[in-house]
Formats: structure tokens, sequence, C-alpha cells
């Protein structure tokens, strides 16, 4: 499975791609880092980085993206250019007809490490020696984009499984509740028709 991993970002943007399957370790196929200037008008910097998240999707053809859903921060300048980053990046990804997925930074830490609690350096010496690289990713945007895409190879089959094996038992019992109506016996139903029409008597 291809996923394509994307630490958002407004200036800038890790992505990466790995190939994998649960379980076994992944090969990196590809990490980028887009960047935007923050003297550029806010419409021009998200309108770059639509363009360029849509064409490495389009270049890498993943199976799904990944994301790194946006947590409350004390800055609130840098959260709401993090969540402008992201939504592009989930629209990059539903534009595409893909499944997107977002993580923690905690779930991505947990899943890499062992400890959501692990700092940068922790988890980009993980995604280094687990992609089995001569070099950690630089920058650091990179190595997170990478530790998402890992973490969704590994743990988001499962979580895609659960999902639709509920979904599949929501679809089974909303079936059985329609014929159940169906099949009741209605009480109290009256034989006239319910519209009459008027008589008028003749004097």
């Amino acid at each position: 499975m291809r996923v394509l991993g994307v630490d958002p970002g407004l200036t800038r943007c890790g992505v990466g791609v790995v190939e994998g399957v649960p379980g076994r370790p992944c090969t990196l196929v590809a990490y980028y880092v887009v960047y935007t200037d923050p003297a550029d008008d806010l419409a021009l910097r998200l309108l770059h980085l639509d363009r360029s998240l849509t064409g490495l999707v389009a270049e890498h053809k993943p199976r799904s993206v990944a994301v790194e859903r946006v947590f409350s921060q004390h800055n609130v300048r840098t959260v709401m250019g993090t969540a402008q980053a992201s939504a592009i990046a989930v629209l990059a990804g539903a534009r595409a007809g893909l499944p997107v997925s977002t993580y923690t930074p905690s779930e991505v830490k947990a899943a890499i490490t062992g400890s959501g609690q692990a700092d940068k350096a922790q988890v980009t010496s993980m995604v280094t020696r687990l992609l089995r690289l001569d070099a950690p990713p630089r920058p650091a945007d990179a190595a997170d984009a990478l530790a998402l895409a890992i973490c969704h190879v590994w743990r988001g089959g499962t979580r895609s499984k659960l999902e639709a094996a509920a979904s599949r038992q929501r679809r089974t019992a909303t079936a059985s509740e329609h014929r159940r109506e169906r099949q009741r016996p209605r009480s109290g139903a009256s034989a006239e028709p319910s519209h009459r029409t008027p008589r008028f008597d003749s004097e």
C-alpha cells in the first residue's frame, strides 16, 4: 500500500511517500518540503500549496493520504496557518478520490517510537531507522510527514477495517428495521377514503 503523508504548515509543509503493509518495514518512495513566502498574499500561498500537493498526489498515485490533525496551541496565528494548510492537504486527497485519514501528533509518535511523548529528534531517528536511510530526512517537517505515512500503513488498515465493519453493521441494522416496519400489522386503519366528495341536497 502506498501512502502519502502530509505534515501541514503554511510556511513549510512536509510531504512523505512510503510503501508497505501492516507489521512489515516500509520502503521510502520520496519526500519533499513545500515552501511559501510569508511575505506573499495568503491567497497566493494557499494556491501554491494546493497546486504543489495536487501535483505530488498525481505524480505518486498513493492509495490513501494521511494528514496530521490540527490541535490547539498557544500561538493562535500559527495554528490558523496550520489549519489552512491541513484543509488544503485534505482537499488534495479528496479531489483525487482518495481516502484521507487524520492522526494526532501523539498517535503518530506512539506508532513510530512507542511513546506518545517522544520529541522530534526521537521521531526523526526512528523514521531513519525504520526506512533504513543513510541519513535522517531534513528538515524535520519531511521526517514528520514520513512518520505520518508509516503510521497510516501500520494503523490505518486496522482502522479502515473496523470502520467498514461498523458501517456494514449499521446498514444491516437499518435494513432489518425497515423490514420489520413493513411487516408490522397496522391497527386502527379506516376503510373509508380519506377524502370525501361533498354532497349537496336538492331542494
